[in-house]
């Protein structure tokens, strides 16, 4: 699939993203836990860096920036989805953790799906720098 595809797709997949971010920041359990705070902080962070290149329809600089985000949103899911039992075991948390997951694992797959993309190492390295 090309950038041009790629975005809509992944915007389609963020919009559940902030759906878990808002859950997350309106949940009175977790607002003492600093950790916890941080995951609703990290989707938005991702989200508002590739917005203004969305915004301009610059869709390679949009998917180079989700990438060298991406890593960063991998780990808040992956410490939401072992974390949120001591938070709570409601329904409400385990769904968050696994749309949360969902999510990741989609943004993997429509970047590997895209063509005419840096390698990852590549674009994660130039994010940094």
């Amino acid at each position: 699939m090309t950038p041009a595809e790629a975005v809509p797709r992944v915007q389609y997949v963020l919009a559940h993203a902030w759906m878990v971010r808002n859950f997350l920041k309106h949940a009175e359990e977790v607002q003492d836990d600093e950790e916890m705070l941080e995951v609703h902080r990290v989707i938005f962070d991702t989200i508002r860096a590739v917005e203004p290149s969305f915004q301009r329809g610059d869709h390679t600089e949009y998917l180079r920036r989700l990438r060298g985000k991406l890593s960063k949103l991998r780990r808040a899911s992956e410490f939401f989805t072992r974390e949120y039992r001591r938070i709570s075991d409601h329904t409400n948390f385990e769904m968050a953790a696994l749309s949360l997951a969902g999510c990741v694992a989609e943004i993997d797959q429509i970047l590997s799906e895209t063509t005419g993309l840096v390698p990852s190492a590549q674009a994660e390295s130039s994010e940094s720098e």
